[in-house]
């Protein structure tokens, strides 16, 4: 993950929404819920950051801007740079694991990974190694909303995705019927589709938009100076706009997850021999490492999917694996519209399956079984 900015201004793209957002704490209407959406890699955690230290600041500064006061925060408080300690969250989420690790069996099943280094700021990310947000975590952040703030103005609340156990869904709306006027929930979603409708009723929504693949490609250029021209226009297209993702890119892990996704639609279109198929899916069975490969395949396959229905409407330019456009071009023939769209409802199939914990490789046997069926030109 990159630094933390130092500013709202070193915040990359969205100037509208933040500004609104950082209005909107100047003026005390923050809602006390509030959803981030928007494509992985778009910064909303680390929007989420920078309000949270906008909130928190001990000096809370003031811009004005046509007209207009902002919030901002100083960076230098024990308030912001405690709270800026989370910015680098997967470091912070291996430690409580590790923690968790060395517990005796019988107190694991009851702890639940939380990151916090302000006593008034909690972080609530998917707990390993199902990746969802669990019952036990939402306890937590209820029984911390009846406390007051120790230290800071507020108590906030940041939970980062929108992958929620059922009862924990449930439980949650608890805290948005009812929240203190202290308090701030703010959760992270990539897909509001996910979340509950009586919890999206409940949450102002703020939206990071995509970044035109031209000011990534220029920023890869100031800060990747050793990447090739070709390998900053492709990681400017697979990321989808989102800075973060594009700056934090491993091109050969995409491009690995994204030869996995041809393997499928080669098969499909050619209803051969499925021992290379097979094969492939072999390799997506195993722990937490098989669950983030088959998320990257499940990615790479709805980017690839995208790109075939882009070429067959005659916008390929807008295509983002543009590496292999003469092959996508090909198969774009070989199916028609209504393949495309059962390919789609089988992969969030998939997705809901790896939710419900069922097993990766047989769904995606399943799925890759499926691609077969009628629908081919």
């Amino acid at each position: 993950m990159m630094p933390l900015p130092a500013s709202f201004a070193d915040f990359l793209g969205n100037t509208v929404t933040v500004d609104h957002l950082c209005a909107a704490i100047a003026q005390g209407r923050l809602p006390h819920s509030l959803i981030i959406a928007g494509p992985r890699g778009a910064g909303k955690y680390t929007l989420a950051l920078l309000l949270t230290m906008a909130l928190e600041c001990e000096l809370q500064p003031r811009e004005l801007i046509d007209g207009r006061e902002l919030a901002r925060f100083c960076g230098k408080c024990s308030n912001c740079t405690r709270i800026a300690e989370s910015s680098e969250l997967q470091t912070k989420i291996d430690e409580a694991v590790a923690a968790r690790e060395e517990m005796r069996e019988t107190d694991k099943k009851d702890t639940r990974v939380l990151v916090q280094t302000h006593p008034d700021v909690l972080i609530v990310p998917p707990d390993p190694p199902q990746l969802l947000i669990k019952l036990g975590q939402v306890r937590t952040m209820i029984q911390r909303a009846q406390r007051r703030p120790a230290e800071a103005p507020r108590m906030v609340f940041i939970v980062t995705a929108a992958s929620f156990m059922k009862e924990a869904a449930n439980s949650l709306l608890k805290l948005l019927e009812e929240p203190p006027d202290y308090a701030h929930l703010i959760l992270l979603a990539e897909n509001t589709g996910e979340l509950l409708p009586t919890i999206r009723s409940r949450c102002g929504v703020a939206r990071l938009g995509a970044l035109p693949a031209e000011e990534i490609e220029e920023l890869l250029a100031r800060v990747r100076p050793e990447w090739s021209k070709a390998q900053r226009a492709l990681t400017a297209r697979l990321s989808e706009g989102a800075a973060g993702r594009a700056l934090g890119f491993d091109l050969a892990e995409s491009l690995a997850s994204r030869t996995d996704a041809m393997v499928l639609l080669r098969n499909a279109a050619q209803a051969n021999d499925h021992t290379s198929l097979f094969k492939m899916t072999e390799t997506y069975r195993a722990g937490a490492e098989g669950q983030v490969k088959t998320t990257a395949l499940l990615r790479s396959m709805g980017s690839v999917l995208e790109d075939l229905l882009l070429l067959q409407s005659g916008s390929g330019d807008r295509a983002r694996n543009v590496d292999i456009l003469p092959e996508l071009s090909a198969l774009a023939d070989s199916f028609d519209f209504a393949w495309i769209e059962r390919a789609v409802r089988g992969l969030d199939q998939v997705q809901t399956g790896m939710r419900r914990n069922l097993l990766r490789g047989l769904s995606l046997d399943a799925f890759a079984s499926g691609l077969e069926s009628a629908g081919r030109r």
